[in-house]
């Protein structure tokens, strides 16, 4: 049996970025591989890093959008005062 916790292959890190990247699907999937006990630890560290990344895309994507929906908000008042 091979030992799956030393090494993968190059066509397997290219399924497992393409999987990662399909929006719903994706997002099971390294659940599953992150938290699952399949025993492939550098997959499991590899999906845990990519569920942080996430994590840290969702929050500043919150933050920019808020800040520049605010900045909107505030020019369309102050175009709305100035007539």
């Amino acid at each position: 049996m091979e030992n799956q916790s030393t090494s993968i292959t190059p066509g397997k890190w290219a399924l497992y970025i393409f999987v990662a990247g399909l929006p719903i699907i994706g997002l099971i999937m390294l659940l599953v591989w992150g938290f699952g006990n399949d025993g492939n630890n550098i997959r499991k560290n590899w999906a845990k890093g990519m569920l942080l990344l996430y994590v840290i895309g969702i929050i500043l994507s919150i933050l920019f959008f808020s800040l520049f929906g605010l900045a909107a908000i505030g020019l369309g008042s102050m175009e709305s005062a100035s007539y």
